[in-house]
């Protein structure tokens, strides 16, 4: 993983001279002064074990061997009770922030587009107090409107701090928040609108006018829309019987309220707090059903693995909250007295799309300490700063990439480079603000390539998690003072983790040198099931002979020494590409497979990427016609072995995608066109002709490298 350098070398012995002496002249301070080897020895610490010597016996958290953790605050055993503890505790702290809008352009591109671009002001707080009191009134407000508790209400809506009091506000009156994606298409959310029956959302005005507008004629139930930004300019188009407020108007209907006779109904901790809605593989989402106790269960279990969180931590929020590390990263930071600012991808950078050029992103104005991020962010840094690298002066570059090489070795070691990291990667650290000290990522896998980057040029633990919606989002988190790559860490405290044989994949906890099987996870932040369907709920969780509840999640793991665990396969043929999209790989095979052009395909997707590839075998009269008719010729193996060839494959193989109404996301971008038939022979597909998936991928690996270099 180390970068390519072009220098004499003469110059580099001297090179490697000078930083030998200046890392044996530094070395007795350093290890002295700062407190490194602390960390150096924490590394090595074992950080799981196993409850008992049985094969597939379940690992825990070096910290709750006995007990598992429950709870943040003692007593505090519902949403509602934990924010109550804070805003009691950080009364006049600063909570949630906002960027004001300080003017709009429309900047017109050389192609003829029209980009709108923002100037933005600093930030605006919220103090604990003011959340509170906006998140009663607008609890206080719904009720005025109707809402029940232990009835559904959802919300439609960007990440922003209004999404943040309404959950609050639901979490309060125990009304269950269903979260819908702002990106899901119109039928996932007239799905996720009529599967939970309800008769409220709360929107933006432009989702409202974008989305909500076009189908809000199918949602019969639907009586209130709640805009989170003030009123649109219009709604004439609405149904008759559903009525468009404004956040405001219903706090003020709240304020007004009388509820000092009236007993509210507060949540108990096996209530329903969140009904989330993730995609499958059909392409439908399901609600997944979260309690009060699922989600403390959770950040309880990732606050541990934050080291000396608290009120001088700044969290930028800027992912989904209708994804579960979002929510839960914010319900983290809120509940140990950190704020929270608010961004968006568009705006987040200096360099982002909305930003007018020479104005400041929301990272710069912020500096938050903490960040969450998804690979796909993450790869795009890196690619950015890499081109970066490769325009600079040979002098510069060669500078750069010796540093880099350099501080991975001290990296690798435990130590730190406070000299490099002043000198060299100040520049680079300050495109997130210059004061980030962790980064967490979730959501998919992170190539240790991109994982290492981080960890160099951004000066800063990058910490892996492994959880799952149905998990409440809790699973794994790697330690700061970890630096391996490729690992998801230890169970949290919260959980255990153990590991189920899977024959079929030939995969046994009592595999040497490491235990693989299946992931199961366990513990109080296992989710309830999923909302309106039994038959998954009972396939996808169990529960054992002492009533702990079990998520199978079809991955694949195995544990190593330390008790890290690191995900190795996937038991499904459903793929989570970089970008967070699901694809069912046979669900884009059969859409394909029946083309003429067609005798077998096997579609591939890598979760450390962002599209899909395949490997098809054509079928011979039908590819040598279509060569004919593009004037090439060649023998059968040339015909396959041609680019040209694949490019006019892929044209027919795309059209019969969007006929067949598949995703952009599932249409195969790259493939290999193969000039040998699959055969039981030749060991690629079983006796009754059904593709080994595991054998293709060996067989194919040359072309998935050349696919996805």
């Amino acid at each position: 993983m180390k970068l390519k350098h072009n220098i004499n070398p003469v110059l580099l012995q001297f090179i490697n001279f000078i930083i030998f002496v200046y890392s044996f002249v530094t070395y007795i301070p350093w290890y002295i002064l700062s407190g490194s080897r602390q960390a150096i020895a924490k590394a090595k610490q074992v950080k799981a074990k196993p409850v008992n010597n049985k094969p597939g016996g379940a690992y825990r958290s070096v910290n709750s061997l006995h007990c598992l953790a429950s709870v943040l605050y003692p007593g505090c055993d519902t949403l509602d009770k934990v924010f109550k503890y804070a805003k009691t505790k950080f009364k006049d702290k600063k909570l949630l922030g906002t960027r004001e809008i300080l003017k709009e352009e429309d900047e017109i591109q050389p192609s003829g587009k029209v980009f709108k671009k923002v100037i933005l002001g600093k930030y605006t707080w919220l103090s604990y107090e003011d959340v509170y009191i906006k998140a009663v009134n607008f609890g206080n407000g719904l009720a005025v409107l109707g809402q029940q508790p232990k009835t559904n209400i959802a919300i439609f809506c960007e990440t922003r701090a209004e999404w943040m009091i309404a959950a609050q506000a639901c979490f309060m009156c125990n009304y269950q928040l269903v979260t819908l994606y702002a990106t899901l298409g119109g039928p996932a959310i007239v799905h996720g609108l009529n599967e939970t029956e309800v008769t409220t959302i709360i929107t933006s005005k432009e989702l409202m006018q974008t989305k909500l507008k076009e189908i809000v004629s199918q949602v019969p139930l639907l009586r209130h829309i709640i805009t989170v930004d003030g009123k649109p300019t219009t709604w004439s188009e609405f149904p008759k019987g559903v009525i468009v407020h404004t956040m405001a108007s219903v706090q003020a209907m709240g304020a007004k309220a009388d509820t000092g006779n009236k007993q509210q109904a507060r949540p108990v901790p096996s209530d329903i707090a969140v009904i989330m809605y993730t995609s499958g593989s059909t392409g439908v989402p399901k609600g997944v059903m979260i309690s009060h106790c699922n989600i403390i269960a959770g950040i309880t279990g990732m606050a541990e693995r934050i080291p000396n969180l608290g009120e001088k931590d700044i969290y930028i929020g800027y992912l989904p909250l209708a994804h579960v590390l979002e929510l839960s990263a914010e319900l983290v930071c809120l509940s140990h007295g950190c704020r929270i600012g608010y961004s968006s991808p568009q705006t987040l950078a200096d360099q982002s799309s909305k930003i007018k050029k020479g104005s400041k992103g929301d990272v710069t104005t912020l500096k938050p300490t903490l960040m969450a991020a998804v690979p796909e962010i993450m790869d795009r840094i890196y690619k950015n700063v890499m081109n970066k690298v490769n325009e600079m002066t040979s002098f510069q570059r060669n500078l750069f990439i010796l540093a880099y090489n350099y501080k991975m070795e001290q990296i690798s070691k435990g130590y730190t480079t406070p000299l490099c990291d002043s000198l060299i990667f100040r520049k680079v650290r300050m495109l997130l603000g210059g004061k980030i000290r962790i980064l967490l990522c979730g959501g998919a896998p992170l190539s240790a390539a991109t994982q290492r980057f981080m960890n160099i040029c951004f000066c800063c633990p990058v910490g892996q998690g492994y959880g799952l919606t149905e998990s409440a989002g809790a699973g794994t988190i790697t330690e700061v003072w970890d630096y391996t790559t490729g690992r998801v860490g230890a169970p949290l405290v919260c959980c255990e983790i153990k590991l189920m044989n899977w024959e079929e994949g030939g995969y046994y906890n009592t595999d040497k040198p490491y235990p693989r099987g299946e992931i199961l996870i366990g513990g109080q932040n296992v989710t309830v099931g999923y909302y309106k369907n039994e038959v998954r709920t009972k396939k996808d969780f169990t529960v054992d002979e002492n009533g702990q509840r079990w998520l199978h999640t079809g991955d694949i793991g195995e544990f190593h020494q330390d008790g890290c665990l690191k995900i190795i396969d996937r038991k499904k043929d459903l793929v989570k590409l970089q970008a967070g999209e699901y694809v069912s790989l046979g669900k884009v095979e059969a859409a394909l497979k029946n083309l003429p052009l067609v005798d077998n395909i096997c579609v591939y997707a890598s979760s450390f990427h962002s599209y899909v590839i395949g490997f098809v075998v054509p079928n011979q009269k039908e590819l040598a016609e279509l060569a004919r008719k593009k004037g090439f010729k060649g023998t059968w193996e040339e015909i396959c072995n041609s680019p040209e060839m694949e490019k006019e494959v892929l044209k027919v193989l795309a059209e019969a995608a969007m006929a067949a109404n598949l995703e952009k996301f599932e249409i195969p971008l790259k493939i290999r066109l193969s000039p040998d038939p699959w055969t039981p022979e030749t060991g690629l597909v079983t006796d009754a002709f059904k593709l080994k998936r595991k054998e293709l991928t060996a067989y194919y690996q040359m072309d998935i490298d050349r696919m996805y270099g």
